[in-house]
């Protein structure tokens, strides 16, 4: 088996899809909308892996979870970059575009070499090699 999808609901369907497609290369399905509901969503793959949809809806509430403070459930995304020179390369992209860098990019405990980024909703995204 392989995870398929993961899906994260979000305030600002077009900005976070074009952050996902400017820095990780993501590529979009066609918005899917269903009026009923006040639902609309995206898919976006990339080159490897799980797909990350997209979702919104007016009345969903915002979530306690922030990078100093986390709570139970899925806390963050990490894209492989392939290198350490891309990890540092992508980290600097994004600063100077004035997203968080919320860690530095260092060799962590487990022997990734990582930087972590709040992406425009503040969602953890780990940049790994």
């Amino acid at each position: 088996m392989k995870i398929e999808h993961v899906a994260i609901w979000v305030k600002d369907l077009e900005k976070m899809k074009t952050f996902y497609q400017t820095y990780f290369g993501a590529v979009s399905n066609e918005k899917y909308h269903n009026p009923v509901k006040h639902f609309q969503s995206y898919f976006l793959s990339f080159e490897n892996g799980c797909r990350l949809e997209i979702m919104n809806r007016p009345d969903i509430q915002e979530s306690g979870n922030s990078y100093d403070s986390q709570q139970f459930g899925i806390i963050h995304l990490a894209f492989s970059t392939g290198s350490k020179e891309k990890v540092d390369e992508l980290t600097e992209i994004l600063r100077k575009d004035g997203y968080t860098i919320a860690g530095e990019p260092r060799t962590t405990g487990d022997g990734y070499y990582e930087s972590v980024i709040l992406d425009p909703e503040n969602n953890i995204i780990e940049i790994t090699d």
